[in-house]
């Protein structure tokens, strides 16, 4: 099975394709495979990377009767607090698959990176921002009624905690990471900023902070996601962004991401390509998870101030993954924390019409890195669906992957149909209108609650408001004939 990688493509130039191939590491050492199983099937896998003149250029896997004979995952693996390594592996994951173009701009990043992370001044201006900017710090809410939900009759169950990314300016939590990315931005002397967006808080952050500092801004959206998310493109468009139309493929978040990286391949020098999730080439999945993990720096502190520890369950909605890994990665050391994320099972695991890559995914090769992919007996990419258009990608962040390898991380998924009651309930049990990704954490819950024991504190990530949302659930209960809500009354 082949899994796509971006070729060649765009105009380079002679001088930085030359210090490319000089700087860069080979991505296997001296193996051009790896080992594993297909969630899927269950049977044993050999993935091959291919190579022409050093560049990977296709990714097959097969099954195999046994992994004998192959070479050890676990020499692969290397311990939590030391991922990712230097070439950017999350044990087999990650890596960079991308033109030669890029080769330039991603060493020139890492090093921006690097040196600006910890430097007190740059530190100062980004924390100065959040707080005054932003909003920070979230405020952990404990959810009364919720938890009341879950109570039994000896007064003993689950504490529901939410962390309230949705307070965010913008709305979400995506700003967190878009700020940031735009600080290191303007070191590097960029002008042009571009992203991608599936439900639009991620293009509507990053539409923000470019008004905030004067920068051009452009947006690539899927057909259908615009469409469904419309006042996020209005949002987009008001704060001076051009929001370009994808309608290639699904028009959806898959779409979208690829013509962002064809547009970096093509403008290398004056733009600087903002990723929204934990996602992509190295080193994005690194970037991304160190400007979000304020949510669970924050979340520690604020759980230690609350009850005196750390929370039990850490559970969030995991697309490309930047919420939960946000929330994630100050408890990964902690063995005793449970971590889950949610997934989109859409319609049905197996109805073929979900985003539940880490359920339902094979290795392969997607945007620029290495891990759980959702593709056909070709290789192909598949299409996939979920109600909430920040979901719906076949793919996830390299380190989710190596999370759920190595078992320190679950992974579950939940329907469409789930994530609207998750809705609703959120809704009217706390008065917070919750993103349908939000909502997809929210739904599990219910599967989750009545498995536990005494008094556990849980913390559910709230990673965007719903307003967004509220046409699609409208038209999704509308369809269905939900009687719970009177339609009439509110769609004229």
């Amino acid at each position: 099975m082949l899994a796509f990688v971006y070729g060649q493509g765009g105009c380079i130039l002679q001088q930085q394709q030359q210090h490319s191939l000089q700087t860069r590491r080979c991505f296997l050492g001296n193996q051009n495979y790896f080992v594993g199983k297909n969630n899927a099937t269950g049977k044993n896998t050999k993935t091959v990377v291919f190579k022409r003149r050093k560049q990977v250029v296709a990714v097959q896997t097969s099954h195999v009767d046994s992994l004998g004979g192959t070479r050890d995952q676990k020499k692969n693996q290397v311990e939590f607090t030391q991922v990712p390594d230097q070439r950017g592996h999350f044990g087999r994951y990650g890596g960079q698959f991308v033109p030669e173009t890029l080769f330039f701009c991603l060493e020139n990043l890492t090093k921006c990176f690097e040196e600006t992370k910890d430097d007190p001044e740059f530190r100062q201006e980004l924390n100065s921002l959040l707080k005054d900017f932003v909003g920070r710090p979230s405020p952990l809410y404990f959810a009364e009624r919720l938890s009341s939900r879950y109570a039994r009759k000896d007064g003993t169950g689950p504490k529901i905690y939410l962390k309230r990314e949705d307070l965010n300016h913008t709305g979400a939590h995506k700003i967190n990471n878009s700020l940031a990315q735009c600080l290191l931005a303007r070191k590097l002397g960029k002008k042009r900023i571009i992203a991608e967006t599936g439900a639009g808080q991620h293009g509507v952050a990053t539409a923000t902070v470019c008004a905030r500092f004067g920068l051009k801004c452009v947006v690539y959206m899927g057909a259908k996601d615009m469409k469904r998310q419309s006042l996020n493109v209005f949002r987009m468009r008001l704060l001076g962004a051009e929001v370009r139309e994808v309608t290639a493929g699904t028009g959806t978040l898959t779409n979208a991401l690829s013509e962002a990286i064809r547009d970096w391949v093509t403008y290398p020098e004056e733009t600087h390509y903002i990723v929204g999730s934990v996602s992509g080439p190295h080193p994005y999945p690194l970037i991304v998870r160190e400007f979000q993990s304020i949510i669970g720096k924050e979340t520690k502190q604020q759980a230690k101030e609350k009850w005196g520890s750390n929370p039990d369950i850490l559970v969030a909605c995991v697309g490309g993954g930047s919420n939960a890994m946000g929330l994630f990665h100050d408890f990964v050391a902690e063995p005793n924390v449970r971590l889950i994320g949610v997934e989109a099972a859409g319609e049905g695991l197996d109805s073929q019409k979900h985003a539940a890559t880490l359920t339902c995914g094979q290795l392969g090769v997607l945007h620029g890195a290495m891990s759980y992919v959702i593709q056909d007996e070709d290789g192909q990419i598949k299409e996939v669906h979920s109600i909430s258009a920040g979901l719906d990608y076949p793919g996830v962040g390299p380190e989710h992957a190596f999370l759920k390898d190595t078992g320190r991380a679950e992974y579950v998924a939940v329907t469409d149909e789930e994530a609207i009651q998750g809705f609703k309930l959120l809704s009217r049990m706390e008065g917070i209108i919750p993103a349908l990704e939000t909502a997809h954490a929210v739904a599990y819950l219910d599967k989750l609650c009545p498995t536990l024991s005494g008094s556990p504190n849980i913390v559910l990530c709230c990673s965007g408001r719903g307003d967004k949302d509220v046409h699609t659930v409208m038209e999704y209960l509308k369809e269905k004939g939900d009687s719970d809500i009177h339609l009439d009354d509110i769609i004229s």
